[in-house]
C-alpha cells in the first residue's frame, strides 16, 4: 500500500534513528553519487524540491552529492517517488502490496504519468494520457461512451481500475483527470500484487491512480478550456497546508464542461468535484478522499459491430448515431486510508472505500458489412452498481546475518452488487457513410427498466504475504510471495430474479521477481507472476446472457534491463502471457471458452530530458498474438483479435531559448493492423495519427499564467482506432481536435 500523504514533510523524512540498517539501496546519477540504506534513499527523496515531489514544475538538473550514509529511517513505508527531468514521468510507483518502488528495483514494468503531463497536454480523460504508452490501446465500450484499454494484449475496463490500490471505487466508464497526480500504469499479470480485478479484466496490465495532496506550498489555480466545435469548460484547483509542521491538508478540485464534441452533432456535459484531506503526524498518517461526477453524452458516435468484411472508416464529418441516444452517469466515492509505525521498522495499515455508480442510456450501434451497410436498433440500460472494499496490512523490515528482509502481509475484501435491465430489439437499416435518422423503436424489455433486479453479488477475499531478499548491500533483490484469492460469484435472471449461476472458488496465485544492479545506472530484471480475475459475463445479446463464466488464470514470464542516467532513462523487457478466452459462438449465439490466447512481445520505454529543454516520451511494442488449444483446432496458431503486431508512440517537447516561456510540443502515434475475430478472415488497417500543440508560461501582474494550444489529429484522418476484444466492436478515431487552455495561479 502506498504512503497516504504528501512525503514533502521534511521534519519526518530527515529524522533518523540508529538502529542499524536492513535493506541497503545505491544508486550514482550524473554529477554525484548515493551509496546508504533505506534510509538515505528517504531523506534525499524528502529534501527535495516541492517541484520534484508534485511534479508541477520542470525538475532541475540532478545536483552533485556527497556520500551519505545514513544509520536508519523513521518509517519502513517508501516515499512517493519523485519525477525525472521535464515532470512528465515518475521514477517508480505503487506495485500493489511491495508498496511505492524505484523504478530500478521493481521486478515488473511500470511508467507513471504525472499532473505536469496531464496539465501541459491538456488530457481531458484517462485516454487522453494512455495515448503516450505503446504497450496500451484506448477505446469505447460496447456501443457506448465507456472508455476502455487494452494493455499487452488483454483488456481492462473502465471498471476495473484501482484508486490508491483498491479496485472498484472509481467512476465507471470515464475518468475525468482532474484529481489525478499519478496514472500509474502496471504492465503484466498483477494478481499477487494487486488481487483480482472485480470487473473480471485486467490480466495483461492494470491502472492505479493516485490523488492529488496538498504541497506545503499553497495552491490556487484556475482552470479555462475549450474544446472541439463549441465545448467550454472551466475549473479550480487549491490546495493548502497549516497546523504544527504543515501536518493538515486540503486539496479540492472541481470542473465543469458544457458544449459540442469533435464529432458532429454530439454533445457532452461533465461535473466533477473531489476533496483530499490528509494528516500526517510523527507515526500517524490518515488520508480521505471523497468525490461526485456526473456526465450526459447527447447523440455520440457509438462503436460498431462488424459482420463480415471492415468496411471503410467514414468521413469524420459523419455521425451515424441517432439522436435520440444518449448516455447519463452518475458516481460518489469516499476512500479513507491510515498509516501507523508501530517503531522504525514495522508499520500498519487499513484502508475502507465505498462507491455508488448509477448509470442509464439509450444506445444504438449499428451492425454492418463491407460496404458499411446493415441494421441498428436499440439497447436500453439501466445499471447500478455498489461497492464496499477494504484492506489491512503489515509492513515490516529485519535482517537475518547479511541478508535483509522487507516482508508485507495483507488481507483485502470486496464486496460488490450490480442491477441491471434492458430492452433491446435490432430492426431498422443502417449505414455508416449517411446520416440515417430514425424514430426510437421499442423494444423488447427484461427486467424493471425502472428499478433494476440484481443481475450478480461478488465476494472477493485474499491474504497476501511476500519478503523481498537483500544481498550485497541492495545489489540483488529476490522477491517471493503468494496471494490465496477467494472469488465467490452469483448471477441473477433480471427478469425473474432467479439465480443463473454460481461459482465459489479459491486460487493461490505465486510471484517470483529479481533484480540485479551490475552497475548504479542499470537493473536487470526477471519475473514469473500470474494474473486472476472472475470470467466475462454474457452479454445482453447473448442467448446465455448475464451468465458468469470461471475464473481465468493467467502466466506471465518477464525478463528485461532498465536504465537511469539521472535526468533520463528507458527500459527493454520481453514477455510471454498465457490466458484463456472467451468468444460468443456466432452459429450457437452462446458466449463460452474457447482456447487460449498466447501474447509474446517485446517492449522499448523512454522518458526524460536528455538535453536541457529537450523531453522526450514514448516506445514501441511488437507482438506475437497466437491463439492456442481452440475448439476443435479450428483457429490454432491463428492471430489473436483487437491485438496490433506493432504499436509505437514518441512524444517530444522542446523549450526555444530565443523566447523564454515558449515550449513546442508533438506526438506521433502509430497502431498496427488488428484482426477481427479468431478465424483471422478480416482485419482493421494500420494507421498513423500525428499531433501538435504548444504552450507559453509568463507572468501576468505577478501571477503564474499558462496559455496552451493544442491539435490532435492534425491530417484529419478518418481511422478505425481499435477493435475491443472483449466486445468485438470497432471504435472510430476522432477528427481533427483542437484544444485550447489557460491555467493562472493566484
Amino acid at each position: 500500500m502506498p504512503h497516504p500523504v504528501s512525503h514533502a514533510h521534511q521534519a519526518d523524512s530527515q529524522t533518523c534513528r540508529k538502529s542499524p540498517p536492513v535493506i541497503t539501496l545505491r544508486r550514482t546519477r550524473p554529477g554525484g553519487a548515493i551509496q546508504g540504506t533505506l534510509g538515505a534513499a528517504l531523506l534525499l527523496g524528502a529534501a527535495a524540491s516541492p517541484g520534484l515531489l508534485y511534479a508541477q514544475t520542470i525538475a532541475a538538473p540532478a545536483p552533485t552529492l556527497e556520500t551519505i550514509t545514513v544509520s536508519g529511517t523513521r518509517s519502513v513505508s517508501k516515499p512517493t517517488p519523485p519525477a525525472y527531468a521535464g515532470g512528465e514521468v515518475a521514477s517508480g510507483g505503487q506495485a500493489g502490496i511491495l508498496g511505492n518502488l524505484d523504478n530500478m528495483d521493481m521486478p515488473f514494468t511500470q511508467t507513471s504519468y504525472t499532473s505536469k503531463l496531464i496539465q501541459d497536454q491538456q488530457a481531458r480523460t484517462l485516454g487522453d494520457v494512455l495515448k503516450n504508452d505503446a504497450s496500451v490501446q484506448v477505446g469505447n465500450g460496447y456501443g457506448n461512451q465507456a472508455e476502455t484499454f487494452v494493455i499487452r494484449g488483454f483488456p481492462l475496463n473502465n471498471d476495473d481500475l484501482s484508486f490508491n490500490g483498491l479496485y472498484g471505487i472509481l467512476p465507471r466508464q470515464v475518468l475525468p483527470v482532474e484529481m489525478v497526480e499519478r496514472v500509474e500504469v502496471f504492465k503484466g499479470a498483477s494478481a499477487f500484487l494487486n488481487g483480482a480485478a472485480p470487473g473480471g479484466s485486467g490480466l495483461g496490465g492494470i491502472i492505479n491512480i493516485q490523488p492529488k495532496r496538498a504541497a506545503d506550498t499553497p495552491l490556487t489555480r484556475l482552470n479555462l478550456d475549450y474544446t472541439g466545435r463549441g465545448q467550454f469548460g472551466g475549473g479550480v484547483d487549491i490546495g493548502r497546508r497549516w497546523g504544527d509542521d504543515n501536518r493538515f491538508g486540503i486539496r479540492v478540485n472541481a470542473a465543469h464542461r458544457d458544449g459540442d464534441t469533435s464529432v458532429p452533432g454530439a454533445g457532452m456535459r461533465s461535473t466533477v468535484g473531489t476533496i483530499g484531506l490528509d494528516y500526517r503526524g510523527d507515526q500517524l498518517r490518515v488520508s480521505l478522499d471523497a468525490g461526485y461526477q456526473k456526465i450526459h453524452f447527447d447523440h455520440p458516435r457509438p462503436t460498431i459491430n462488424i459482420s463480415g468484411a471492415v468496411p471503410d472508416a467514414p468521413s469524420n464529418s459523419i455521425n451515424y448515431g441517432q439522436p435520440w441516444a444518449y448516455s447519463d452517469l452518475e458516481s460518489t466515492f469516499a476512500v479513507t486510508r491510515l498509516e501507523y509505525d508501530l517503531n522504525s521498522n514495522w508499520t500498519s495499515y487499513a484502508a475502507v472505500g465505498v462507491s455508488r455508480d448509477k448509470e442509464s442510456g439509450d444506445y444504438s450501434a449499428p451492425t454492418v458489412d463491407g460496404q458499411g451497410i446493415g441494421t441498428r436498433g436499440l439497447l436500453s440500460v439501466p445499471f447500478q452498481r455498489d461497492t464496499f472494499t477494504g484492506e489491512i496490512g503489515l509492513r515490516g523490515q529485519f535482517r537475518t546475518g547479511p541478508i535483509g528482509h522487507r516482508v508485507n502481509l495483507a488481507y483485502s475484501a470486496l464486496n460488490k452488487t450490480e442491477r441491471t435491465a434492458f430492452e433491446y430489439i435490432s430492426a431498422d437499416p443502417a449505414n455508416i457513410y449517411e446520416e440515417m435518422n430514425v424514430p426510437r423503436p421499442v423494444g423488447v424489455v427484461t427486467g424493471n427498466m425502472d428499478d433494476p433486479n440484481v443481475s450478480q453479488r461478488l465476494q472477493l477475499r485474499s491474504v497476501a504475504v511476500s519478503d523481498t531478499l537483500s544481498f550485497f548491500h541492495g545489489d540483488v533483490l529476490l522477491t517471493l510471495g503468494a496471494r490465496n484469492q477467494s472469488l465467490v460469484s452469483n448471477s441473477y435472471d433480471v427478469a425473474t430474479r432467479a439465480q443463473t449461476s454460481r461459482y465459489d472458488k479459491s486460487i493461490t496465485t505465486p510471484v517470483v521477481g529479481l533484480v540485479v544492479r551490475p552497475w548504479d545506472t542499470v537493473s536487470l530484471y526477471a519475473n514469473h507472476i500470474e494474473g486472476l480475475s472472475q470470467g466475462d459475463i454474457a452479454g445482453a445479446t447473448a442467448v446465455n446472457a448475464n451468465e458468469a463464466l470461471a475464473p481465468y488464470r493467467t502466466k506471465q514470464n518477464e525478463a528485461g534491463i532498465k536504465v537511469d542516467l539521472g535526468n533520463y532513462g528507458g527500459s527493454l523487457g520481453v514477455f510471454q502471457i498465457e490466458k484463456p478466452v472467451a468468444y460468443l459462438d456466432p452459429a450457437t449465439n452462446i458466449f463460452g471458452p474457447s482456447g487460449e490466447q498466447r501474447n509474446r512481445g517485446v517492449e522499448l520505454n523512454v522518458y526524460g530530458e536528455p538535453l536541457r529543454g529537450w523531453r522526450v516520451l514514448g516506445g514501441v511494442t511488437f507482438m506475437d498474438p497466437r491463439l492456442t488449444k481452440t475448439s476443435g483446432g479450428a483457429n490454432d496458431d491463428n492471430y489473436a483479435p483487437g491485438v496490433p503486431r506493432f504499436q509505437g508512440v514518441i512524444s517530444t517537447e522542446w523549450d526555444l531559448r530565443g523566447v523564454p516561456g515558449l515550449t513546442l510540443q508533438a506526438s506521433l502515434l502509430h497502431h498496427g493492423s488488428e484482426y477481427t475475430s479468431a478465424t483471422n478472415a478480416y482485419k482493421i488497417p494500420s494507421w498513423t495519427r500525428l499531433d501538435l500543440g504548444a504552450r507559453y508560461a509568463t507572468k501576468v501582474n505577478g501571477h503564474n499564467v499558462v496559455w496552451r494550444a493544442g491539435v490532435e489529429n492534425v491530417a484529419n484522418r478518418a481511422y478505425w482506432a481499435s477493435i475491443a476484444p472483449q466486445f468485438g466492436q470497432i471504435t472510430q478515431g476522432e477528427g481533427r481536435t483542437v484544444k485550447l487552455s489557460m491555467s493562472a495561479d493566484f
